[in-house]
């Protein structure tokens, strides 16, 4: 009898521990999937832009910015981005969207100083160069602006450059969760083949073979 009723209390335990170990599990797979979305969300707000990061994919703005640097952007009043001048390079660098504004626009957003401002027909107006280019660039309205950046964490953009470039950004992230999920889910199989196991063996116990 003793024994019986210590094999029952040990499935009992057993129950709660693997339901906690789900619920984990799930939290786990919750929060790697969620936690990236709520720090971008974060950042928009904080940095009034809806794009507050981008990498640099090109090496126009040689030698302050290079490619693969990741930039921080913030939002500013265009009244109040700095006019600068091609010899001092001392204007704001901007990130802008150039379709429906140059010729040939580049898929990514681009990152220039601005060189010249001009107030006309009610907005404003930004002239743009490359620091390492030779041409400035077309003029651009203040709604192509995504933003102004702020900041800047040299070369690890490079992890992005790659993945995308490579085609391997949405594979990985899909075999990672797939990992997490399958992992979820042979967890809880075993748990549950384990607690019916030990149903069973309660079960053989409790009706014993009568002599």
């Amino acid at each position: 009898m003793e024994s019986t009723s210590k094999e029952k209390k040990s499935s009992s335990s057993k129950e709660p521990r693997s339901k906690k170990k789900v619920i984990i599990s799930v939290i786990v797979i919750i929060l790697a999937i969620s936690s990236p979305f709520l720090l971008y969300w974060i950042l928009q707000l904080s940095l009034n832009t809806n794009t507050p990061m981008v990498v640099v994919v090109s090496g126009s703005m040689e030698p302050t910015l290079s490619r693969g640097d990741l930039l921080f952007l913030y939002g500013k009043d265009p009244a109040d981005i700095r006019n600068g001048t091609v010899e001092e390079q001392n204007g704001d660098i901007i990130v802008f969207d150039a379709h429906g504004y140059w010729a040939f626009p580049p898929d990514e957003p681009v990152v220039h100083r601005v060189i010249n401002k001009k107030f006309e027909n009610g907005s404003w107006w930004f002239k743009t160069k490359g620091d390492d280019n030779d041409s400035e660039d077309p003029w651009i309205p203040e709604s192509q602006i995504i933003g102004v950046v702020c900041g800047v964490i040299p070369y690890i953009g490079w992890v992005k450059i790659f993945f995308t470039e490579s085609g391997l950004l949405i594979p990985i992230i899909i075999i990672i969760l797939g990992i997490l999920i399958i992992s979820l889910i042979s967890d809880f199989m075993k748990e549950s083949k384990e607690k019916q196991h030990s149903k069973n063996e309660n079960l053989s116990n409790s009706n014993p073979k009568k002599m």
